[in-house]
C-alpha cells in the first residue's frame, strides 16, 4: 500500500509498505480522507512540540470500514470518522473524565503514526458514525472539535464578550462555537484582512472584525467601550501573541490559550493579579466534543464546505505541501483524497 512519512522535517518520502494485518480486537480501514492540520505543518517545518522523527502524519482521518473483525458496531463499507487520541483509561485524568489531557496520551499522527496511508488497524472505539455527512466533512470533524472544546472550556455567558485572535482552521473553530455559546458580541482579530473578510461573509455570530497590527490594542478597547475581552482565545501559534494577549483580557476575564508552541510564555504577575484573570489552556478534544461536533454538522449549523479550500490525490500530497506553507496560497484547510 501507499504511505508518506515525514523522514525529517521538509522531507516527505511517499513509498510501499505492506497492508497491515487486523490486529486482535481491531479494526482495519481503509483511509479514504486526510485534512492536513496546522499541527502537520508544524512538523514538517521541524516546530511541533511531543514529536519525533520518521513519522507517518495525519489525525484528520475520515475512513471505510474493511474488516471489522467480530465487532458488531460497524460493518464492511461503513464510513467513520476517526477519534485519534489514545488515552490510557487509567490516569488521574482519564479517571477524572479528561482523557484529552491524558498523562500518556498517544495522539495519531504526532507521538505514534497516523493515517496518511492507506489502510491502518484501529480499536473500534476510536470509529464514530456521522451518518448523513460527506467524506470531506468527516474529516473535518477532529479539526472542529479542537475549537469546540476551547469554547466549552471558557464557560462563555450571555453578557460576554467575546474575542478570537487567530484565524487559521482551528481559529475558525473556536469562531464558529463560542458564537453558538449565545454571548453578547464576538470580535474576530488576524493580521490578514482576507481572513477577517472570510468570517464576516460565513459566519452570521460575528459582530465585529478587528485588524491586528499597531493600533490593535486601541481599536479593541475602542470597540469594548474600554472593558476589552470578556474572554479571549488565542490560536495564532505565535508567543509574541499569546504574550500580548494578556493586556486584552478584561477584569474578572478568563483567556483561553488554544495554541500550542515551542517556547516560553511570560505575564506581568502584578497585572494579571489585578485583573484576576482565569487562564486556561485547552487541548485535544473529548469524545462528548466529537459527538457534539458530529450533531451540529448533521444539523447543518455549521460552515463547512468553504473551509475546504485545496482538495488533492494523496499522491499530490509530497509535491503540494511545501505550497501549502506560503501565506499566498489562500489555504484554510487542505485535504487529501483516496
Amino acid at each position: 500500500m501507499k504511505q508518506i512519512t515525514l523522514t525529517e522535517p521538509f522531507c516527505l518520502r511517499q513509498e510501499e509498505v505492506p497492508v497491515p494485518e487486523r490486529k486482535a480486537g481491531e479494526v482495519l480501514v481503509r483511509v479514504r480522507r486526510i485534512g492536513i492540520c496546522g499541527t502537520d505543518l508544524h512538523a514538517y517545518r521541524g516546530r511541533q512540540p511531543f514529536f519525533t522523527y520518521p513519522r507517518v502524519l495525519g489525525h484528520e482521518l475520515a475512513v471505510e470500514v474493511v474488516d471489522p473483525g467480530s465487532h458488531r458496531s460497524c460493518s464492511s463499507g461503513d464510513h467513520r470518522v476517526v477519534l485519534p487520541y489514545l488515552a490510557c483509561g487509567s490516569c488521574g485524568a482519564c479517571r477524572r473524565g479528561r482523557s484529552n489531557c491524558c498523562v500518556r496520551m498517544q495522539v495519531l499522527g504526532v507521538h505514534t503514526d497516523g493515517g496518511m496511508r492507506e489502510s491502518l488497524s484501529l480499536p473500534p472505539d476510536l470509529l464514530l458514525p456521522a451518518d448523513g455527512l460527506s467524506l470531506s466533512q468527516m474529516a473535518l470533524v477532529e479539526n472542529q472539535c479542537i475549537g469546540a472544546h476551547a469554547a466549552q472550556r471558557a464557560a462563555i455567558h450571555g453578557r460576554d464578550t467575546v474575542v478570537v485572535v487567530g484565524t487559521g482552521p482551528i481559529g475558525l473553530g473556536v469562531v464558529q462555537f463560542a458564537c453558538m455559546a449565545g454571548p453578547a458580541r464576538v470580535i474576530v482579530a488576524d493580521i490578514a484582512q482576507d481572513k477577517l473578510d472570510f468570517c464576516a461573509e460565513h459566519f452570521q455570530g460575528v459582530t465585529d472584525v478587528c485588524l491586528v497590527d499597531e493600533d490593535f490594542e486601541t481599536r479593541l478597547a475602542d470597540l469594548t467601550d474600554g472593558e476589552m475581552a470578556h474572554v479571549l482565545f488565542d490560536a495564532t501559534g505565535h508567543p509574541g501573541s499569546m504574550e500580548r494577549g494578556f493586556d486584552l483580557v478584561a477584569h474578572g476575564g478568563t483567556y483561553v490559550l488554544v495554541s500550542l508552541v515551542q517556547a516560553d510564555i511570560t505575564f506581568h504577575d502584578p497585572d494579571f493579579h489585578r485583573r484576576e484573570v482565569t487562564l486556561k489552556g485547552s487541548r485535544n478534544a473529548t469524545r462528548q466534543d466529537f459527538e457534539r461536533v458530529i450533531s451540529a454538522m448533521q444539523e447543518d449549523v455549521l460552515v463547512t464546505d468553504p473551509l475546504l479550500t485545496h482538495e488533492v490525490p494523496f499522491d499530490d500530497v509530497t509535491a503540494s505541501f511545501g505550497g501549502w506553507l506560503d501565506p499566498e496560497a489562500g489555504v484554510i484547510k487542505a485535504m487529501a483524497h483516496l
